[in-house]
């Protein structure tokens, strides 16, 4: 593993041709983010089915000058919702229902009504994501290492899944029975969908038919063996992208191509972690692309990076205790003003205000109390 002053660069990646599908399908610019007034929701993902853990979704609210969270309840009826999403259109809210016999869940936020639950036909489904249409829910399932595409109908409902992709090859990596899926995310162009095993040691990049909801292979990228890759973020430009390795406790820069979808792994870099026993969980950039932090479990901490040469570099700055125990997710504010961390293993919520021009982050009260917090959703 890298020492923590080293800075690891990916080669540029080419210029996609301007005539590709990817070109086209290119979303306008995003409008900046809305400068919020009076508490905003917050969304608190858990586990119902260990000891000690939540009933259903945490409902919460929070305070965007002081990030002081004011808990109000909780959203009963979804089994183990571990990951949580919101429709572009923020109407609708998706759970992962993290079973043996896995399923996503739609909730009305206008009244909190759930509107149904679809089979992802695997087990153990850890994240989902919504895609940039609004038109598609993409899931990953970790048990059976598969990806799910599901419909989603006007009013914010699911659909019939449409297809289910297995990871069968390459074979798992050193450690690992099978494969694993543990993302499943749209590139920036909007071109492509992405998938991270953490069994295969592969990110798999794929094709969504946006009118079938079907899904074509066309690029796959390999770390390296028993890296075990859990997150992948991409950095704003949207020719590279961050991957969090959970397995060997090293986060990578990678090179992305918008038209053909490729993605190149660049070598291992350093967690800050210090050598000691730590699984990194998610990255976050800044939306000026200036810095990255890294969620470490076991080391409890978040990881510092300067973000460098257009997004091509990492560079450690150092790490700030994350004031809980075993942060699984990170989460920003939509306006990136703050930074939340649920801490699975001390059942707690922590909020960090975010200096996006210096890449500091300041702790900014008491720890928030929620069973088994396993993510956040700040709205």
């Amino acid at each position: 593993m890298a020492g923590t002053a080293a800075v690891v660069a990916v080669p540029s990646p080419a210029a996609p041709p301007t005539d590709t599908p990817a070109g086209r399908d290119k979303p306008e610019a995003a409008p900046p983010p809305r400068k919020p007034s009076g508490p905003r929701p917050l969304y608190v993902g858990t586990y119902t089915s260990v000891e000690g853990g939540g009933t259903g979704i945490g409902l919460a609210s929070y305070d965007p000058e002081s990030g002081r969270i004011t808990g109000s309840g909780t959203l009963t009826g979804v089994p183990d919702p571990s990951y949580l999403a919101v429709h572009p259109d923020g109407r609708t809210l998706y759970a992962v229902d993290e079973r043996e016999d896995g399923g996503v869940t739609a909730v009305r936020l206008a009244d909190r009504r759930v509107l149904g639950t679809r089979s992802t036909g695997g087990a153990g489904p850890c994240h989902l994501s919504v895609h940039p249409s609004g038109r598609w829910l993409l899931s990953a399932n970790y048990g059976s290492g598969s990806v799910a595409v599901h419909p989603i109908d006007a009013s914010g409902a699911l659909g019939e899944r449409t297809d289910l992709v297995t990871h069968s090859s390459p074979p798992p990596g050193p450690g690992q029975q099978g494969p694993h899926a543990h993302q499943f995310l749209t590139s920036p162009d909007g071109g492509h969908v992405l998938a991270v095993d953490l069994g295969t040691d592969t990110v798999y990049t794929y094709r969504l038919d946006r009118a079938k909801g079907t899904l074509t292979e066309v690029a796959r990228a390999r770390t390296r063996p028993g890296a075990g890759p859990r997150h992948l973020t991409f950095h704003p430009g949207g020719r590279y992208a961050y991957l969090a390795n959970e397995v060997d406790d090293t986060v990578a820069v990678c090179a992305y191509e918008p038209g053909s979808g490729r993605l190149t792994v660049g070598e291992p870099q350093s967690t800050g972690s210090g050598g000691g026993t730590n699984y990194p969980a998610q990255v976050l950039v800044t939306a000026n692309g200036r810095y990255a932090f890294l969620a470490n479990r076991g080391h409890n901490s978040l990881a510092r990076y300067a973000v460098e040469d257009g997004g091509a570099r990492l560079r450690l700055l150092g790490t700030v205790p994350v004031g809980g125990d075993f942060p699984r997710q990170i989460a920003f504010s939509p306006d990136g003003r703050l930074l939340f961390a649920a801490n699975q293993r001390s059942g707690t919520v922590t909020v960090f205000r975010v200096d996006a021009d210096r890449g500091e982050l300041r702790l900014t009260g008491e720890p928030f109390a929620s069973p088994v917090a396993v993510c956040t959703l700040p709205l």
